[in-house]
């Protein structure tokens, strides 16, 4: 048997329907995938019933049976970023997520993630992320180590009760007067992974600070008030600043081709702030990552 992807497993209850067997129905629900994909991973021991049984192309098709599933990308490109473990206690993990590795796996990233790494890393399969930052961002990811108290914290970004702090390099802005509050409509632009500003009542809110200014290039504090995709690059793009070297904003230039590792988008989740609901006290995490000119 084949090494078992380190991520957890995608869970399906199977659809009504008629289908001889699991495999007949799977096919059906997932046309894009090939059948040979499927019989590769059950015969690889990476499709599974609810107890972990292993379940073969002629199992028999059975409504609402829950079905546990591995993906996997072949040829799976190697990030050569390393993530940094800040914290571990029972309930939360805090890890430095290098530029270009994902959070969580999505498209063609499932092992190289941060979540996947931190997997393997610690050894606890039930690490969930807290939150998510773009994969072309660094800093801080926030992960519940304990699926008991993960609503509790979940709760903490919903009831927006943690503060996050985020830097950026981008060109100088001195027509405007800082601090200044960016509030705006954000909506799904073109193509359908970017987002705009549009006109309405707004549903994004950003607070920017200038930390240190170096010649056409100054460093900005931006603390989001909400969390919606791409705020602080639209806000940032915007105002006429746009986030050196982001292939999205203000046009898109990422033509979606192999990373160019000596540019990074030069954005930071840099730390967070809350009160921990089970202990009460303050918590802050501080990113260890640094930003260049």
């Amino acid at each position: 048997m084949s090494h078992t992807p380190s991520i957890r497993p995608s869970i399906l209850h199977l659809p009504q329907g008629d289908w001889p067997t699991v495999l007949d129905c799977l096919c059906a629900r997932f046309p894009a995938i090939p059948r040979e994909t499927w019989l590769e991973r059950m015969n690889s021991g990476k499709v599974t019933d609810g107890a972990g049984n292993p379940l073969g192309p002629a199992h028999p098709y059975r409504e609402a049976l829950r079905v546990h599933y591995y993906r996997e990308v072949k040829g799976e490109r190697a990030i050569p970023f390393e993530e940094q473990v800040l914290h571990v206690d029972e309930h939360l993990v805090v890890a430095d997520k290098p530029h270009f590795l994902p959070v969580m796996p999505a498209g063609e990233y499932v092992e190289e993630t941060l979540q996947a790494r931190l997997t393997r890393r610690l050894g606890n399969p039930h690490l969930v992320p807290l939150h998510r930052i773009d994969r072309h961002t660094a800093g801080l990811v926030l992960f519940s180590a304990n699926p008991a108290s993960r609503n509790i914290y979940h709760a903490l970004f919903r009831d927006r009760e943690i503060h996050k702090r985020y830097e950026a390099i981008a060109p100088a802005l001195p027509g405007l007067d800082f601090p200044l509050l960016r509030e705006t409509r954000l909506a799904k632009g073109e193509p359908f992974f970017r987002m705009q500003e549009v006109a309405g009542e707004p549903n994004s809110r950003t607070r920017l600070e200038v930390l240190e200014k170096h010649g056409d290039l100054w460093r900005y504090d931006l603390s989001p008030i909400t969390g919606k995709q791409h705020q602080l690059r639209v806000h940032l793009a915007a105002l006429g600043a746009p986030i050196c070297n982001d292939g999205f904003y203000p046009e898109l230039t990422d033509k979606g081709g192999p990373d160019d590792y000596q540019r990074p988008l030069k954005l930071l989740a840099r730390s967070l702030d809350f009160i921990d609901p089970i202990s009460g006290q303050a918590r802050r995490f501080d990113s260890r990552l640094r930003l260049d000119w």
